[in-house]
């Protein structure tokens, strides 16, 4: 019988590598059961070979309504059923309706707005005070400005669907907070799509609406889903991706001073940190075999992106920052077929973003020791909650 660990997640050493005992299980366990705060012991999966595997088989369910599915809270925070937790027919008539909003071409044609609005906030952070949260001043706004412009969200609602989405991710919020943050946010975007169908504009929702693919109702859960993950993970990639660059001045200095290496250094960003880190969870529909271990139907599996990112048969000297590091295969983004649909959109700002924050401030420095930060462990998405930050 398999060791059974006594929590998940687990603590940290370093914030922002996994935790040690993610890195022993990958190379003595690498398939273990762990224990969830509702007493349930899904699969931990370890791996990047076996994480990929169980993100690529069908016959395991991103359906969080299943019996068996490893939960992130209790039942009575539990989300309503977006189309990242689907599966099969259903799943690609939702992600169809969207996939010509995020291909490459589309995305790109939102660079000069993203350049634009990078520029603008380095303008207003290099006029204003010393320390500055980087958080504040510049990850979130510019997260928030971009997804607003794409969903054709007001951006003067920003701080509201800031503060819902935060309380939405708290893992540890109470389920009458989560459940009244999330009511609040559907609320908001039910009278924003009832708007659009009056009036269309030049945004996603008013397209989706046209295109009629999806139900109302569901443009406005889609768009739930959209507003919280496309400027939730980028804020916080920007803030953590920060702290990491100038924790490491020679790779910094090639981010600043090398274009070629932005597309490279966003990749390994991305692998080291990976901030979904409480796994791409899954229920197996079937027996199936993983790494030589038989999971059964019903049971639960976590696929553990940050231990598999940092997996030495994949990487050379995998817990260190390599911003030219090629290939990167990681699996941040997830894989197969739920594989994070706003992908092009996130590397495009971060491709913008760490390049001229340094070249704008060569010598930008953090304010505070950095043992004083704190850290969003509750959160579904992993952040540092503030980063002072300083330059001459």
């Amino acid at each position: 019988m398999r060791k059974i660990l006594t929590a998940f997640p687990m603590a940290r050493t370093c914030p922002y590598d996994p935790p040690p005992e993610l890195t022993r299980l990958r190379s003595d366990d690498p398939i273990s059961r762990v224990t969830l705060a509702d007493g349930s012991t899904p699969w931990l999966v370890t791996r990047h070979e076996d994480v990929r595997a169980v993100l690529a088989d069908r016959r395991f369910s991103a359906d969080n309504d299943l019996p068996g599915y490893p939960q992130h809270r209790s039942a009575g925070g539990r989300p309503p059923r977006t189309f990242l937790r689907m599966d099969g027919a259903e799943h690609a008539h939702h992600r169809k309706a969207l996939t010509s909003e995020f291909t490459v071409r589309r995305i790109e044609s939102l660079r000069p707005l993203v350049t634009k609005t990078v520029d603008q906030l380095l303008t207003s952070m290099a006029a204003g005070p010393r320390p500055t949260d980087l958080i504040g001043a510049y990850a979130l706004p510019l997260s928030s400005t971009v997804i607003c412009q794409l969903l054709g969200v007001p951006f003067g609602d920003h701080q509201f669907f800031q503060d819902q989405s935060r309380a939405m991710l708290d893992t540890h919020g109470a389920p009458e907070q989560v459940t009244k943050a999330r009511n609040e946010l559907v609320g908001f975007l039910r009278e924003l799509v009832a708007a659009k169908v009056a009036t269309p504009g030049d945004d996603l929702i008013s397209r989706l609406l046209a295109k009629g693919r999806l139900s109302g109702p569901e443009v406005v859960l889609t768009s739930v889903l959209l507003l919280v993950a496309g400027y939730e993970t980028t804020a916080n990639m920007i803030g953590l991706g920060t702290l990491v660059l100038l924790r490491n001045p020679e790779q910094a200095a090639v981010v600043r001073d090398d274009p070629t290496a932005a597309s490279s250094s966003v990749e390994e960003l991305l692998r080291l940190l990976t901030i979904t880190h409480l796994g791409h969870r899954r229920v197996a529909l079937e027996d199936v075999e993983v790494g030589g271990v038989l999971i059964r139907a019903g049971e639960g599996v976590i696929a553990a992106a940050d231990a598999a990112n940092r997996d030495p048969a994949v990487y050379d000297a995998p817990d260190a920052l390599d911003v030219r590091r090629s290939p990167n295969h990681h699996v941040a983004f997830g894989f197969g077929v739920h594989q994070c649909l706003g992908q092009p959109l996130a590397r495009l700002e971060l491709q913008v973003a760490y390049p001229a924050l340094l070249r704008r401030f060569p010598d930008l420095r953090l304010a505070v020791d950095p043992d004083a930060l704190t850290y969003r462990d509750t959160q579904q998405i992993y952040g540092v909650d503030s980063l002072p930050v300083t330059w001459q």
